[in-house]
């Protein structure tokens, strides 16, 4: 039996990991959450109890990760503050979380010489411009520009000085923006199907020409655990799905898969600091490990992620009001 410990492992793309490690019926999976606004234990329903253990607890407790580390042949490191707003609002939970708890992990991992995975964002790479074709390599600099991106930032470089410096196993994966079940409504793709849902108008910030990269949460976790397995130590891997959109086509689209006019949707104030866009080569990953995604057909991975919304109302219903208050302060 192979033993993981997914740090942040209730959390939107955590929790879909563990579902996607405890498919292999030789995993065991421990998971340490904080359990914040942002993690669920219902988005682990279902799994088997006899291979998953809950653990709530924080990444920058460092006797609790020691213990942990030291029962486990393997880290993944999912937790993270990961909302841009509240970075804005309180970068502090930002910088004990990404960069604090990440410190305490690589130091337990290297006293227990375990194997780590840290999973990391496009956005330390800052952005680019709307007119161009480029996108970002392994290679590409860093240019963080908001307390989010600039404490995962922070937290690669962590990684990198470790495996350099002490040698820890470690490898990185650098994703773009994830899409899918379980992500939290106060998420932009998950905000704008609940509103659909509740017969509010999805909200477009400013014009709605910044573009991100979009990606299945399953076609993420699939690559991830292709890395823990096949990834050579040391290395980085981008990982993404060429899904390019920008804000105002993926509202649009939504509205079509749910049966509404295109033009239904209402424009708000842009967020501050807004990057303009997000590209990523994940030419690295398909080459070395064979790695493809399968949802590469974007409007495919929306209507199951619509689908999801609609059938698991239960899961989210409970924090949409309060979500939607502290947009409304905000005026968003």
């Amino acid at each position: 039996m192979r033993r993981l410990l997914v740090t942040g492992g209730a959390g939107f793309i955590g929790a879909n990991f563990v579902r996607t490690a405890l498919r292999d019926p030789s995993v065991a999976v421990t998971v340490l959450d904080k359990f914040t606004y942002a993690a669920d234990p219902a988005s682990l329903d279902g799994l088997d109890p006899a291979r998953l253990t809950v653990v709530t607890g924080d990444v920058a407790d460092g006797p609790l990760v020691d213990d942990l580390v030291a029962r486990h042949d393997a880290v993944v490191h999912f937790a993270a503050e990961s909302h841009n707003d509240n970075s804005l609002a309180d970068p502090e939970p930002f910088i004990r979380t990404n960069i604090e708890g990440t410190f305490r992990v690589l130091e337990a991992v290297r006293r227990h010489g375990t194997r780590y995975h840290h999973i990391s964002t496009d956005e330390v790479y800052g952005d680019l411009p709307l007119d161009d074709g480029s996108r970002f390599t392994e290679a590409s600099p860093y240019r963080p520009s908001s307390p989010y991106s600039a404490t995962k930032a922070g937290s690669d470089m962590l990684v990198r000085a470790w495996v350099r410096s002490f040698g820890i196993r470690a490898t990185i994966s650098n994703c773009s923006n994830n899409y899918g079940p379980y992500q939290h409504v106060e998420k932009f793709i998950p905000r704008q199907i609940t509103n659909v849902i509740d017969g509010v108008a999805p909200k477009v910030y400013g014009s709605g020409t910044n573009v991100r990269d979009w990606i299945h949460v399953d076609d993420h976790n699939a690559a991830v655990w292709e890395i823990l397995e096949r990834g050579r130590i040391g290395e980085t891997y981008f990982i993404g799905a060429d899904t390019q959109r920008d804000n105002l086509t993926v509202v649009q689209i939504l509205l079509e898969i749910m049966g509404l006019p295109k033009d239904a949707y209402e424009h708000v104030t842009d967020r501050p600091g807004h990057d303009l866009r997000y590209a990523i080569d994940a030419t690295k990953l398909r080459a070395e490990i064979g790695w493809c995604p399968r949802y590469p057909d974007f409007h495919r991975g929306l209507e199951n992620t619509v689908q999801w919304y609609v059938d698991n109302e239960s899961w989210w219903r409970g924090r949409k009001a309060k979500t939607e208050a502290r947009y409304q302060e905000i005026g968003r």
